[in-house]
């Protein structure tokens, strides 16, 4: 590891007439908010109260025919079923279009694969059984968009499916009922980037409005849109969608929810995981919360994270969050020790391949995933790791901007039975046979598309300040930009000249650095995760990136830096690439 392996691009500086039309906002605030392309005073406030917009859900295609046959199946009675996935987005969207409908007075059962013995998506055999259960109409969550044969089997079975997903589509749609979808090529819904809970939370909006205009059931309705944020924001952060627009939106309102602690599982889990009251914001969910979730399906069943969303007992709540909390303790040391192995086969044949590319019978399929994404942080490459079945193989694969897996998968088509996914984030299924193949011409596209790219990581940098102007003040403004998270990220601030004045390695194993810096007029404490091997190697003078950010450490808090890259100060600036994110030239009026 380097300390110097990042790319910096340092946002050009914004002009004083700029800053001017913003007089009740620091000039960070101000320059950060430019960057995320917001330069006009109204958009600003409305941006920083968390108002990206929320669309009418019946605007997204196919809206009203779902409305109309799930109206008509709760007045008839009939047994439907919310078919879900096994991470943290499919689970939430389960646990909130079950509840809807159930409010709703719907014969409704939960229904979610097991990531081992069923793999992700829907499935033929599942179907058959619920159809002999009864079952007549399927709500997919999180899934389906791609899962053409098996929903033609549905209608074999006389089952209605309403697919709800969020996923890319493929070049045809499937037979069901209804395929809510805004990222379908007709979508005229303004927003594509929902998750799929988001997508589901829009299809519980037009039951509840729908009902509310015309009722469906003569018992009182209690629920309300609200009561289900909690259940958005948790599945969104956690899906690692843009937190822009309406996600922006119903994160921010559901981030509100989740700190009332309403719902037992939710203030059990926060509990178990040693979180205090009114301290929950996105980045608590992707790095605290949303694992504990992930980890029931990766390790066990992911309907013990749907238990603990679903239930309204303490009791249980606390015995599922002590569960969990374990199978996320498994679920680290399980991906730690396979990191190592993948990473080896990876790098058998060559120390630097365009794509790595890890198989093995005993890879867990739970774990695949995580895997690949630790192995795109160490070396930046797209990464794909397998789990070999007996006759098939089924992959996670994750990647960087410069290579769309989803799009590499699609040229393979003809290799695989399933896959589906983003542009960072995809999973197949293979057949045996196919997996060298596969394997071959995923390395041959990303060696075309990356070598005389030569991809590095690259830091956006905010603003250049100096260590003496930032303040808890600034920091307080700061925080107004929650919920940050992918496509609007916590801010990175870059200070110059900066003394080390104290280094030293913390944590377990020393794994990371810990280090007293001044420029000569204040004094602070940071802190650089994984960095520990670096501990009295610095040199006198150097240059930070950081965020600003608490530290919860035995009952107090204190602000520190949390150092994302350090180079020593003359560090030749050749590397460093300016963007200009908010529209003008560099150092103009926006």
């Amino acid at each position: 590891m380097s300390l110097y392996p990042k790319r910096w691009q340092i946002a050009p500086p914004i002009t004083p007439s700029h800053v001017a039309r913003f007089p009740d906002l620091h000039p960070v605030m101000v320059q950060v908010l430019y960057n995320r392309g917001v330069t006009d005073p109204h958009e600003a406030r409305a941006f920083l109260n968390g108002d990206g917009g929320e669309g009418n859900p019946f605007d997204l295609a196919e809206m009203p025919t779902a409305v109309t046959r799930l109206r008509q199946a709760l007045r008839a009675g009939e047994p439907m079923a919310v078919y879900g996935d096994f991470d943290a987005d499919g689970v939430t969207a389960t646990a909130l279009l079950v509840q809807t409908l159930r409010a709703l007075d719907g014969h409704v059962h939960p229904y979610i694969p097991h990531r081992v013995d069923e793999g992700y998506g829907l499935h033929t055999d599942a179907l058959t059984m619920l159809a002999q259960h009864g079952i007549r109409v399927v709500i997919t969550v999180d899934c389906g968009v791609r899962s053409l044969p098996e929903i033609t089997h549905a209608n074999s079975l006389d089952i209605d499916v309403i697919v709800t997903d969020h996923h890319s589509v493929g070049p045809e749609l499937p037979a069901a009922t209804a395929v809510i979808d805004p990222k379908r090529h007709d979508s005229q819904y303004f927003f594509h980037e929902l998750s799929g809970v988001g997508v589901a939370f829009k299809l519980a909006q037009a039951l509840l409005r729908s009902h509310r205009q015309t009722p469906v059931t003569k018992r009182e309705v209690r629920l309300e849109e609200k009561d289900l944020l909690d259940l958005v924001a948790l599945g969104t952060v956690a899906d690692l969608v843009p937190l822009v627009s309406e996600n922006r939106t119903l994160v921010h309102r559901g981030l509100a929810q989740i700190n009332r602690r309403e719902r037992p599982g939710i203030e059990a889990l926060c509990r178990q995981s040693g979180l205090k009251n009114g301290v929950i914001d996105a980045r608590t969910i992707g790095y605290v919360l949303g694992p504990r979730l992930n980890a029931a399906g990766r390790v066990a069943h992911a309907k013990l994270a749907y238990q603990i969303l679903e239930t309204k007992y303490p009791a249980e709540a606390e015995r599922l969050a002590i569960e969990l909390d374990q199978l996320n303790y498994e679920r680290r040391q399980l991906t730690q020790d396979i990191q190592q192995r993948a990473r080896h086969i990876a790098l058998a044949e060559d120390d630097d391949p365009p794509l790595l590319f890890a198989a093995a019978p005993d890879f867990p399929a739970g774990i695949v995933g995580l895997v690949a994404s630790r192995l795109v942080d160490e070396f930046y490459r797209p990464a794909i790791v397998v789990e070999i079945g007996p006759e098939e193989s089924r992959g996670s694969a994750r990647s960087i901007p410069e290579f769309h897996i989803t799009q590499a998968l699609d040229e393979c088509a003809d290799l695989l039975t399933r896959h589906g996914g983003h542009a960072a984030a995809a999973g197949f299924t293979v057949p045996n046979q196919h997996l060298d193949q596969l394997t071959s011409r995923l390395r041959a596209m990303a060696a075309q598309q990356l070598t005389d790219r030569e991809p590095t990581p690259t830091l956006s940098i905010d603003a250049e300040v100096q260590l003496s102007q930032v303040s808890g003040g600034l920091y307080q403004e700061l925080t107004r930009l929650e919920p940050c998270g992918y496509a609007n990220p916590s801010p990175l601030l870059l200070s110059r000249n900066i003394q080390v004045q104290n280094q030293w390695a913390v944590g377990n194993a020393g794994k990371h650095l810990k280090v007293t810096l001044s420029d000569g007029t204040i004094i602070w404490d940071g802190i650089a995760f994984r960095q520990g091997d670096w501990a009295g190697k610095l040199p006198d003078r150097i240059d930070i990136v950081y965020h600003l950010e608490i530290n919860h450490w035995n009952n107090t808090s204190q602000l520190q830096l949390n150092i994302q890259s350090i180079r020593p100060t003359g560090w030749d600036d050749a590397v460093t690439q300016e963007f200009n994110p908010g529209g003008s030239e560099p150092g103009g009026a926006p």
